[in-house]
């Protein structure tokens, strides 16, 4: 059976079909994303602008052709902070609905951590113990921590990467100042989540999943020793903290050029580096692996699941 996992987030619209089966392992055939970085479009009321709205619109309607012609059964369609949040929300997924020519599942920030979780655990496996779940969005910070296919604890906080970019880093290169009111804000937004998390019992594993995270390991990290897989990366705060201010003192423009910096990710990487950074901190965490699974996996493998449960077989 061939499925699609549309997620409709802060940064991207991207489109995951993947082959699936009950109690099989999904097998991913095509990817495709149109990056919109919706934080841009957000007017000072807390609005999607018509222009957003337009190329959210046609973002949703390629997807759905792209999903038609690779013959998807079902298209499992998501949508995460920055609609859930705006202020015409109500208006926004209306059109989407529209475009797709079926409903929308609009997640809640501890949603997508449960999601996200999900994914983790069945890569790394039950053997992995209690695992601590980092996920930086455009417009959400996920962390979640548990034992189990679902976490003990979940919260999600407005500290993602575009959000963080456009409140506080508005400038390129944004400077020292800017990036020490970033994190000054970042420490006490997390606060209560390091309240939150603090009963749980250490870690085996300290993950993260997001496509953020993954450019940073590129970027300051090395690969988990005995491995070749390009995905297992580890990524060290002190790493990670040293290059927060060569990140902050060059343009965006100079900032694609580095290893596992894209180009629709170089505006916003010094944001993403500082909120993951303080994190790290606030949690007491010295280093974390990166896992290929996310949001998207964590949603198909809830979905096959509910086959398996149906299956009369």
């Amino acid at each position: 059976m061939r499925l699609g996992v549309l997620d409709i987030g802060s940064n991207t619209v991207h489109l995951l079909v993947a082959d699936v089966r009950p109690g099989g392992r999904p097998l991913a055939t095509t990817s495709n994303r149109t990056v919109l970085r919706l934080m841009r479009y957000l007017e000072p009321d807390g609005s999607i602008s018509e222009a957003g709205v337009t190329a959210l619109v046609d973002a949703v309607t390629q997807a759905r052709e792209v999903a038609r012609t690779e013959n998807v059964v079902e298209l499992l369609a998501t949508a995460t902070s920055a609609v859930r949040e705006a202020a015409n929300g109500a208006e926004v997924i209306a059109r989407i609905e529209a475009a797709l020519g079926q409903e929308l599942q609009v997640l809640g920030g501890e949603s997508e951590a449960r999601f996200t979780f999900l994914a983790v655990r069945r890569w790394f496996g039950w053997s992995a113990g209690q695992i601590l779940l980092f996920d930086i969005g455009g417009g959400s910070l996920e962390i979640a921590a548990g034992a189990d296919e679902l976490p003990e604890v979940a919260a999600s906080v407005p500290l993602g990467a575009g959000r963080m970019t456009i409140e506080f880093l508005p400038d390129d290169p944004p400077g020292d100042d800017a990036v020490a009111a970033l994190r000054d804000h970042a420490h006490g937004t997390l606060a209560p989540v390091v309240e939150l998390m603090r009963d749980q019992p250490n870690p085996n594993h300290v993950v993260g999943s997001s496509k953020a995270i993954r450019s940073l390991a590129k970027l300051a990290g090395y690969p988990v020793p005995g491995w070749s897989g390009s995905d297992r990366m580890l990524l060290p705060r002190h790493a990670l903290g040293s290059w927060i201010p060569r990140l902050a003192r060059i343009p965006a423009s100079a900032r694609q050029e580095l290893p596992g910096i894209t180009a629709d990710r170089a505006f916003q990487i010094v944001a993403g580096a500082v909120v993951l950074h303080t994190a790290m901190t606030a949690m007491k965490v010295d280093e974390l692996e990166v896992s290929p699974w996310a949001l998207r996996e964590g949603v198909l493998l809830r979905y096959i699941e509910s086959l398996s449960w149906n299956d009369p077989t």
